[in-house]
């Protein structure tokens, strides 16, 4: 959602809200990525874990045949980086309205990608300069801009 509203206020010109002062740290993964890792996953039959019991219920394992996967690019970019490379997609400079870390938030998040490297053979791995520059071009083109 960043990416969309971060484009858009941009080339209207608006200012956009960068919150702990653009030193969060997120794991941005694109699209196409996610739905990757979710068709892989759909062809991986899950199984119960077979040493699972009530009596000591491990929080990562089930008697029930699900498998819950992060999808993730694992590789966290600062959110000053995603706005420059997000400025160097768009040719225009973000007027940034500095905020402070939103009550609740976090500053730090990153997918871990283990389970499904080693359940399913995949880790996304589309960079956060290719995904912008997609997502810039597929903008550009859908809304004539």
């Amino acid at each position: 959602m960043a990416l969309f509203l971060f484009t858009r206020s941009m080339l209207e010109g608006k200012p956009i809200d960068v919150f702990n002062h653009g030193h969060h740290k997120r794991d941005f993964t694109f699209v196409t990525d996610i739905a990757e890792g979710v068709v892989r996953s759909c062809y991986r039959i899950a199984e119960p874990h077979p040493e699972w019991t009530g009596a000591q219920p491990d929080p990562a394992t089930s008697k029930a045949p699900f498998r819950i996967y992060n999808i993730g690019n694992n590789n966290p970019v600062n959110l000053s980086r995603y706005i420059e490379v997000l400025e160097e997609a768009l040719g225009v400079k973000a007027k940034r309205n500095l905020l402070p870390l939103q009550l609740g938030d976090v500053p730090d998040t990153h997918a871990d990608v283990d389970d499904l490297m080693r359940d399913v053979g995949y880790k996304p791995a589309t960079s956060v300069e290719q995904g912008i520059r997609a997502f810039v071009d597929w903008y550009r083109g859908y809304y004539k801009v």
